[in-house]
């Protein structure tokens, strides 16, 4: 499970075997978690967070987009 990020308690990463499906992040803290489509920054699913956790979590996967699919890339390759 490469981290491609923390921040204010969130982890940003990707599970191994994700490399079949459209790039996406997850994110998970206190027991929560998301995954965020990349080409779009929808959400995927969500266990757990608020909607102004999701609202900060999108924000800043808008931030990090390019970071998150520049990563993505070289883990599981073009």
């Amino acid at each position: 499970m490469p981290t491609v990020l923390r921040w204010q308690g969130y982890r940003f990463f990707f599970y191994s075997a994700d490399g079949l499906e459209p790039p996406h992040v997850h994110v998970v803290r206190a027991g929560k978690e998301a995954k965020i489509w990349l080409n779009d920054l929808s959400i995927a699913v969500n266990l757990g967070y608020s909607t102004r956790e999701l609202n900060e979590i999108l924000l800043k996967a808008k931030a990090e987009q390019d970071m998150f699919v520049a990563s993505w890339r070289d883990y599981f390759g073009a």
